[in-house]
């Protein structure tokens, strides 16, 4: 139990840049960490939605409510996933050859590729949250972030790793088929739940979780392996996707 409980921390700590009163690391337990990925997700998630509420009983201008909403995910983790959004970008759109790529992919310094695929990404999601209706159920803010996370875990499972990313190491040991099964229970009962709670609003839940598949394999296919720059890479389309329903629905 104490390891799953260290686990726990270190996914909130390592995925959210919200500080955590409690630090802990255990190397033993570093490979249940993704198995808690939905529930920081889902703790970003109810954040995310409480933010709307906030800028929605302030009475905010839409632009400025749209570029605090906008900004939030990013800044929740850090610019973790979006990190991951930008190397893989870069590495994908230089058409070189595998190695080339992978060493795009390392590569610290930003590429025009990623500069343009940032901002325009940053401003579609900008403008989606700034046009959201004013009766829309902003609870969906809650499941967009807990499924891209629990797709995100799930692919990190089951898919064969880079040679060259941490993954492919004792990262990846310990690991059970169980807790792919675990990711794959999470993401159906957040789908039911999403269309009873929310109605049409549900829609996000498949439109995060086809968005990511999308990307992931555009990522996986260039780079031939899985990453966590490729989660970040996924998850960030993903969720824009979900955005983009939400706004639009």
């Amino acid at each position: 139990m104490k390891k799953y409980l260290n686990a726990c921390v270190m996914c909130f700590s390592m995925f959210c840049a919200i500080p955590c009163p409690f630090h802990v690391w255990d190397d033993a337990a570093r490979p249940l960490m993704t198995l808690f990925l939905p529930f920081a997700g889902l703790w970003i998630g109810i954040l995310w939605t409480g933010l709307a509420y906030l800028t929605r009983l302030l009475a905010l201008p839409a632009l400025v409510s749209g570029a605090v909403l906008c900004a939030y995910p990013f800044l929740v983790t850090g610019g973790m996933h979006m990190d991951g959004f930008l190397d893989v970008t870069d590495a994908v759109k230089s058409w070189r050859d595998l190695d080339e790529r992978r060493r795009i992919l390392k590569d610290p310094n930003v590429g025009s590729f990623a500069v343009i695929a940032g901002i325009l990404l940053v401003t579609a999601q900008f403008a989606l949250l700034s046009s959201v209706r004013e009766e829309a159920n902003l609870f969906a803010l809650t499941l967009i972030p807990a499924v891209s996370r629990s797709a995100a875990g799930l692919c990190v499972m089951v898919l064969r790793p880079l040679s060259v990313s941490e993954y492919a190491g004792t990262y990846r040991q310990g690991v059970k088929r169980s807790h792919a099964v675990w990711f794959a229970v999470l993401l159906v009962l957040e789908a039911a739940l999403g269309f009873v709670l929310l109605g049409w609003y549900g829609f996000v839940t498949p439109a995060v979780l086809l968005g990511y598949l999308w990307y992931l394999r555009r990522g996986f296919k260039s780079l031939d392996g899985m990453s966590g720059d490729i989660s970040g890479y996924a998850l960030t389309f993903g969720e824009l996707c979900g955005i983009a329903v939400f706004a639009l629905i």
